[in-house]
């Protein structure tokens, strides 16, 4: 299935897979070789040994946006640009990279 059409994905984990919908997922942050991914069906968020890179490719361009090395988030979830940051619904704030940011400008 192409990212365009992804409804779900497939995160592989040691005994199997984890599958999650594509729009409960809030933002996904790398942590070394780790990522964290935040989710609003979720309390905590789920750590899955996977780069950030990996999640770039598997998850729709159309809908997350890369904002720093460390964030991936999902544009749904985006309240307002702040500065160089990130305002998201939930209350967190995410930074923009300088480099990003001239790339951010028109996004919300």
């Amino acid at each position: 299935m192409t990212a365009k059409l992804m409804d779900e994905i497939h995160i592989p984990i040691v005994n199997g897979f984890i599958v999650k919908q594509v729009n409960h997922i809030i933002r996904v942050q790398a942590s070394s070789n780790y990522s964290r991914i935040y989710c609003t069906d979720e309390r905590y968020p789920i750590t899955v040994a996977k780069v950030l890179a990996w999640f770039q490719l598997v998850l729709p361009p159309q809908d997350f946006i890369r904002t720093h090395r460390t964030h991936l988030i999902n544009k749904q979830f985006i309240e307002r640009k702040i500065g160089n940051q990130m305002l998201m619904r939930n209350g967190e704030i995410i930074s923009i990279s300088k480099r990003k940011l001239n790339k951010l400008k028109n996004i919300c």
